[in-house]
Order: structure tokens, then C-alpha cells, then sequence
């Protein structure tokens, strides 16, 4: 998907290196050898052994991932699949809610699915709303002032009862939300659908990137916060994915004979190298370019200035990356906090184009008002319809963000594909979903559409280009002018 990134201004550059830097060049240096071992291709073993690991634990159950001897990795299907079945559903490795659309949904941040209830959804952002506060961050400036805000709102009294609960809006039993429930520390930051959610989301992650302690290290990690929600929040999907590769090593780590102990501080020995290379792998998984180098030139921005477009771009991943490593750094996993590694994760986001994307159960809600039959309809609308007209059309936003999901990451483009990511009514979740486009027969590579296919053969070309590479499915071929 593409992100909004943070236009820079030219400043001239200082002729002295800063310590900060000087320390990034020598921890670069020091650690080379490794840096390299962690974003060489994973061999063809290694893939093997990971995605059968998949498999086992019954994640891609009907599928298999192997090399199609084109383009690397491909999904195929061990067995034949009906139109409109599903194919897929994979759970996320790592993923994000935008930073502006926590302003429109609460959902779950470890499964992102909507949670407390369709009163408190509603009450929760016309509460925000009416403190100037929406998910487009110049919507004061473009749309309209606060006060106008504050007079086409409910009053103060009516959003409040829908936030403490004691307005129940009709037909809402229907549409029932999880309960909302606490990050483990107390962090207001995270919520959750579940206590399973919350634990999930503290082994894997939350533990490392917490800011409920008023201590050192959660103020650095609240400056790392700020500055991504400032700049580009893909920054945050990225600090997840190196937390969970940190906790996976320690536990790795921990299960060790305890005699063989750590490393020597500021130093990383062959056996706990070998096991952060393996807490690395399922990230590993992930086709890597550096972001400055991958990410598209953006319209806005002349070609006679893309090499200064780029660097701006590398500059502020490394001035995040510092802010990361005052957070969270641990000497026995420092490969993973070069500037290489930090920009290779971003450029994996950026190359597979992951969206997170959940429905509003709000959406679904008005729907089912709007199809009731005209009495009980009338009478709903008397109670709702000051709010609907308050939410106005951003009453069906869906929870969104970036994800890396291991599988559907696999898949490779078609401009004729025989499969589509499509969320189902009962899917509720940030999961991915693949549906069969057409039947699919027992060993046919499984493909999707990275683009808008319904549109002729150059414009096609021109948009997988911001991929990095030129289509050549049979299509393209029978298309492709001589």
C-alpha cells in the first residue's frame, strides 16, 4: 500500500558527524558478518523446512509454498479447490493499525477486531469528534471549525450516555462486541477482544514495546511513538517486528542448558548467533529491499530530485532507528538494529503492499437498520438518526493498517489470477482471506492480482512497475503489443 511520507526540508549539512552516527558506522562495521547472514535470501532447506512447519501446525492446510523456478517463492494447491471456496486464512506475523484510524475504531491490537460495543464505537468517536480530534488530520482545516463540529453534534449529555453505557440503541443486541479488555501492564495504549489477545500480544510483542512504566525506557519508547505517528507509522509495524524477533531469541535463549551462558557483553558468539538467526526466520520469509531504495517516487516529487528524495527518506529511518534502539536495544541481539536490517523490515512492508483491512460493525449496523421493514425502521430512526447524521459518511470507516502475513505474502501477481483477498461476513478479524476466483485443480499455482486488472495492457505495466518488475503472465503475453 502506499504510505504518506514526511516531506523534509533541506537544511545544510553540518560538517561534523554526531556521536549517535559515528556509533551507527562502528556497530555497521563491527557487525557486518552477521548483518549480511541476516538479509541473505533464506536457502531453499530453510524454506522448505519453515513452510512445512506451516503446514503441520495446520496454518496452510490444502496448500504447499515451494520455488515455481520464476520468480522464487509461489503457493501452489495440494489439492483442488472449488470457486468461491476458501483457500487461505492467515493469521498476520506482525501488523499495525494506522496511527489516524485509531481515532475512528477501537479494536482489538492483537486481532484487530472491533470491541466494546456499537454505543461506545459511536460514542467513543463523536466524543473526539467534538473535541476537534478526527482520523483525516486536516479535516478542522478543509471541512469545517470546531464550533460548527460542536453544533451539527449530539449534546455533551447524549454522547456520554452512549459512552458509559446507559443509552442502549435499538436492534444493537444483534451486532454484540467483545468486551474490552486491558493491556496486562496497564498500558493505555493497547486494547483487547480477549484475555487470550492480551497474553498473545504481550509474549510476542507488547512486552518489549509497553510504555506503562514511567520509566527510561518508556519515555524513549513514547519519543519513538511520537515521532512515527509524526512522520510514518509503518515505523511502528517495523519496531514490532524486530520486538518479536528479540522475545523469540530470549526464549529461544532460555531454553538452552543454562551452563552455556550469554555472550560476552558487547558481543555476539556462533551459538547465540545461530539462535537469533533462527528466532529471525519467519521474518527472514519476507522478499527485502532497503525502503530509501524500493519505495516509489511519489508524483509530487521531480525526477531530478530523487536521488535527495531518497535520501531524506534513509535519513529518517535512521533517526527513528536511533529513537528505537534508546527504547528497546539489547547487546546480544545489536545485528538487528542496523540501519540496513531496520530499512530492509520497511522495504518488506513496502514491497508486498499488506493491508489491514476489518470492517465496521457500525457499516453493518446502519445497513440493517436501513433494510427494516418501514414501521420498525421509522421507529429505530428516531433514536439513531441524530447520530448517523452526526457520523455523517464516515460512519462505515473499517479498521486499516499494514500487516505481513506469511503465506498470502507468497503469492505471486497475475493479470488473469485464479484467486482474490476477500473478507467474508463472519470474518471479523485482521486475518487474510483468499478466496477462489475459479476452480483450482491439485498442483496450479495459486495467484492474485496486485493491482486493478480491469484496465488495458499499459497501464497495467506502468502500475506493477512501483513493484519492480514486468508482468509476464499469459495475458500480458497474448496482450503485449508486437
Amino acid at each position: 500500500m502506499r504510505h504518506e511520507y514526511l516531506r523534509l526540508k533541506t537544511l545544510e549539512k553540518p560538517s561534523f558527524v554526531s556521536v549517535e552516527k559515528l556509533e551507527s558506522i562502528l556497530m555497521e562495521r563491527e557487525y557486518s558478518d552477521q548483518i549480511a547472514a541476516l538479509l541473505a535470501p533464506p536457502s531453499p532447506q530453510s524454506i522448505q523446512e519453515y513452510y512445512k512447519s506451516l503446514n503441520e501446525s495446520g496454518k496452510c492446510d490444502g496448500i504447499c509454498v515451494r520455488d515455481n523456478g520464476k520468480h522464487g517463492k509461489a503457493v501452489f494447491a495440494s489439492r483442488d479447490f472449488k470457486e468461491e471456496e476458501l483457500i487461505l486464512k492467515d493469521r498476520m506475523l506482525v501488523g499495525a493499525q494506522h496511527t489516524s484510524n485509531k481515532v475512528d475504531c477501537l479494536v482489538c491490537s492483537y486481532c484487530f477486531r472491533f470491541i466494546g460495543s456499537i454505543e461506545a464505537q459511536i460514542g467513543r468517536r463523536l466524543y473526539l469528534q467534538s473535541l476537534g480530534i478526527c482520523g483525516d488530520k486536516a479535516c478542522d482545516k478543509e471541512h469545517q471549525t470546531k464550533e460548527k463540529m460542536e453544533c451539527d453534534l449530539p449534546s455533551k449529555e447524549m454522547i456520554e450516555s452512549l459512552l458509559d453505557g446507559d443509552l442502549v440503541l435499538p436492534f444493537t443486541d444483534r451486532f454484540a462486541l467483545p468486551e474490552v479488555v486491558s493491556c496486562p501492564a496497564g498500558c493505555e495504549e493497547e486494547k483487547y477482544c480477549s484475555q487470550s489477545c492480551a497474553d498473545a500480544d504481550w509474549e510476542a510483542y507488547h512486552s518489549l514495546v509497553c510504555t506503562s512504566s514511567n520509566n527510561k525506557q518508556s519515555l524513549a519508547l513514547l519519543k519513538f511513538i511520537e515521532h512515527a505517528n509524526e512522520t510514518n507509522d509503518i515505523f511502528i509495524v517495523a519496531a514490532k517486528a524486530i520486538a518479536f524477533t528479540i522475545l523469540r531469541y530470549r526464549k529461544l535463549k532460555k531454553s538452552q542448558v543454562k551452563d552455556k551462558g550469554k555472550g560476552l557483553l558487547g558481543k555476539m558468539d556462533n551459538a547465540n548467533f545461530s539462535l537469533l538467526l533462527e528466532a529471525w526466520k519467519p521474518i527472514s520469509m519476507g522478499f527485502k529491499q532497503r525502503w530509501w531504495e524500493c519505495i516509489s517516487l511519489p508524483d509530487d516529487v521531480d525526477p531530478s530530485e530523487e536521488l535527495q528524495f531518497r535520501t531524506e527518506i534513509r535519513d529518517l529511518a535512521s533517526t527513528s532507528l536511533e529513537l528505537l534502539k534508546d527504547a528497546i536495544f539489547d547487546i546480544e541481539c545489536a545485528p538487528l538494529f542496523s540501519l540496513d536490517v531496520y530499512g530492509s523490515i520497511i522495504g518488506m512492508f513496502e514491497l508486498n503492499n499488506l493491508d489491514l483491512v476489518v470492517a465496521s460493525p457500525i457499516e453493518d449496523y446502519v445497513i440493517y437498520i436501513d433494510e427494516l421493514p418501514d414501521k420498525e425502521k421509522e421507529e429505530a430512526l428516531l433514536t439513531i438518526q441524530t447520530f448517523v447524521d452526526a457520523l455523517g459518511d464516515d460512519y462505515s470507516v473499517p479498521c486499516q493498517g499494514t500487516a505481513f502475513f506469511p503465506i498470502q505474502s507468497c503469492m505471486n501477481h497475475s493479470c488473469s489470477p485464479n484467486a482474490k483477498a476477500f473478507k467474508r461476513d463472519q470474518d471479523i478479524d485482521g486475518h487474510a482471506i483468499i478466496i477462489a476466483l475459479r476452480p483450482i485443480s491439485t498442483g496450479e499455482e495459486i495467484t492474485l492480482s496486485y493491482i486493478d486488472e480491469d484496465v488495458p495492457y499499459d497501464e497495467r505495466q506502468a502500475m506493477l512497475a512501483d513493484y519492480g518488475f514486468t508482468c509476464a503472465c499469459p495475458r500480458c503475453l497474448e496482450e503485449r503489443p508486437s
